[in-house]
């Protein structure tokens, strides 16, 4: 629908009327202030050049941040403002789709940040306003980007496809051997020695490091002294490298961390820029990888509109009664168990991973030992009680790699779609720009 000018023109004209020929002659006269305005009508909205500064201010501040140059002013005018159309473009597929956010998701999801900056949410706002930007503000973004992440997900997946043949060409190259091989995650402590550097200096370097080495090992806290010590770039996070492949590693540290446990450190080795300890903070992925299955069985009963919670409690009491005093276990889940799923195999679930069950199921598993039969317990599904046949550990190297490679090519995918998508959507669109 055009918006018609003259539909906002008639009240302001009969009002200025209304004032008498004095009022509207001050008014004429008076200095007109511009408080905002449109610089881009997209589809059923606007964007304001108060949206378009605002944003600018925050790339400008990331930038700035990073110590790089930002372009010139009207380049980064014109790629914050396509940024925006694009943004704006999914959100209104998300208004149009009926996607909210809860304050609930969107507390949660505040908490979440703060917590991953290691930050109350009271310093979280003091840091935001150190930012120039309110508690409010900052909500109204977190609350955007999440309508436009569920978005995405929802008009991307469904075209990204990965075929068998594909995953199992990718495990078969060498890019898929090299993405799946195991990774670790290191922190280091450098003591630089300076490249004019003499051998006394050298010396004095390598005394450092053997000092730090010898101090790492009488259980000194390795993030503290690479804070104290370390030259590297890394240093104030504690020497954190991140996670990185044994094959990104320059030698002899792509084999040294190939036998090292977790928690270990390595020796100071002479590099170009100086003496390196690593040490190895954690690791995943590789060859093996075990899973803890357990074969367990249970018979469910379900609340419903002829039978309270209580009385289903109550039926589940009653049914492990006839279990304990020898009844067959089996034959009573064929006869009262609500759960399609298992209830004509006896409630025998077969063996299952823990991983894939409610939190109440699987704690209740835990604690019950094999052969023996648990109390009744409520779960989101209605009442239970079960019995543990056995656990094992079961080798899922295979179903583990299969499911990577699964991931990195769907994700490689997403990224290919997502662009095409935002294209599209761009192309489609009714947009006019107005600067």
């Amino acid at each position: 629908m055009k918006i018609k000018l003259s539909d906002y023109l008639r009240p302001l004209v009969a009002g200025a009327l209304l004032l008498g020929s004095a009022a509207f002659t001050s008014l004429a006269s008076a200095e007109v202030q511009p408080l905002d305005r449109v610089v881009a009508i997209v589809d059923n909205d606007v964007i304001m050049q108060s949206q378009l500064d605002q944003r600018i201010r925050e790339v400008q501040q990331t930038i700035d941040k990073r110590g790089a140059d930002a372009p010139p002013m009207d380049v980064l005018q014109q790629q914050v403002l396509e940024r925006l159309i694009t943004e704006n473009l999914q959100l209104q597929i998300g208004e149009r789709s009926g996607i909210r956010i809860s304050d609930e998701e969107l507390n949660q999801a505040m908490g979440t940040i703060a917590q991953r900056n290691n930050m109350t949410l009271e310093q979280f706002r003091g840091a935001l306003a150190r930012d120039g930007l309110s508690l409010e503000t900052a909500r109204e973004q977190i609350r955007r980007e999440m309508i436009i992440s569920r978005v995405r997900q929802r008009r991307i997946a469904e075209r990204v496809q990965v075929s068998d043949q594909e995953v199992r060409n990718f495990l078969a190259s060498d890019l898929g051997k090299l993405q799946l091989s195991e990774e670790y995650r290191l922190a280091n402590i450098l003591i630089a020695v300076p490249e004019a550097a003499d051998s006394a200096a050298i010396q004095a370097a390598e005394r450092r490091a053997s000092d730090t080495y010898e101090k790492l090992q009488q259980g000194a806290d390795f993030a503290q002294l690479a804070v104290a010590r370390s030259a590297s770039e890394n240093a104030l996070e504690g020497g954190d490298m991140g996670w990185r492949k044994a094959a990104q590693l320059p030698p002899p540290f792509d084999s040294e961390v190939r036998e090292l446990a977790v928690g270990d450190v390595t020796r100071p080795v002479r590099t170009p820029p100086g003496f390196i300890i690593l040490k190895l903070l954690d690791k995943r992925g590789g060859d093996t990888q075990v899973r803890d299955e357990v074969h367990v069985r249970h018979i469910l009963i379900k609340p419903s509109a002829i039978r309270s919670d209580e009385e289903a409690q109550l039926l589940v009491q009653r049914l492990r009664e006839r279990i304990v005093a020898g009844e067959d276990f089996a034959e009573l889940a064929k006869s009262f168990s609500e759960d399609p799923g298992s209830a004509l195999n006896g409630g025998d679930l077969n063996w299952i991973d823990p991983g894939s069950l409610v939190p109440e199921f699987r704690e209740i598993m835990a604690n019950t030992a094999s052969g023996q039969l648990s109390p009744a317990f409520k779960s989101p599904y209605g009442w239970h009680i079960l019995e543990v046949l056995g656990r094992r550990a079961t080798d899922a190297s295979e179903e583990f790699r299969e499911q990577q490679a699964l991931n990195l090519l769907r994700n490689r995918k997403y990224e290919d779609e997502l662009q095409a998508w935002l294209r599209q959507i761009r192309d489609e669109a009714y947009v006019e720009i107005k600067l």
